[in-house]
């Protein structure tokens, strides 16, 4: 859709799948994560929309309290930020925590995003359903700020 995308990816594994699945110049795969996004913020860019796809359960309550921050001042005024948050069963081997969306809401508030979207959703993996496993999907913008 031409569109440029900066796509952060911390498991070597995971990324690199990626990277020979969407084998593109306009996609830049960046060995970073959160809480800190050191990489990202060294960049000194801002972006449109920033996705954070099955990634917020993975990080602990500080963690979370950290890295919302980050991310919100990697928004531009008037960016989107859109997330999905993991509900119900842990896999075997796996960290996740139990996040509630009242809980990121209010990060996100404190850190001057507005919630704009909120829905929960099954999983689209039948092995998930059958565990129980839903998503709540977050959409929040980040609004230009007036001064008198």
């Amino acid at each position: 859709m031409g569109h440029t995308v900066v796509a952060v990816e911390p498991v070597d594994e995971l990324r690199t799948a990626a990277i020979d699945l969407h084998q593109s110049s306009r996609i830049e795969w960046i060995d970073d994560s959160l809480p800190d996004l050191r990489i990202i913020n060294s960049m000194n860019e801002t972006f449109d929309v920033i996705m954070l796809t099955a990634v917020w359960m993975h990080l602990d309550h500080e963690q979370r309290r950290r890295a919302m921050p980050r991310v919100s001042s990697l928004l531009r005024e008037d960016g989107v930020l859109i997330m999905s948050l993991r509900h119900g069963p842990v896999p075997h081997g796996r960290r996740m925590f139990d996040v509630a969306p009242e809980e990121t809401i209010e990060l996100a508030r404190v850190a001057g995003l507005q919630a704009v979207f909120r829905v929960v959703t099954p999983s689209v993996q039948q092995a998930n359903r059958n565990s129980g496993v839903t998503w709540t999907r977050l959409g929040f913008e980040k609004r230009i700020t007036l001064t008198a």
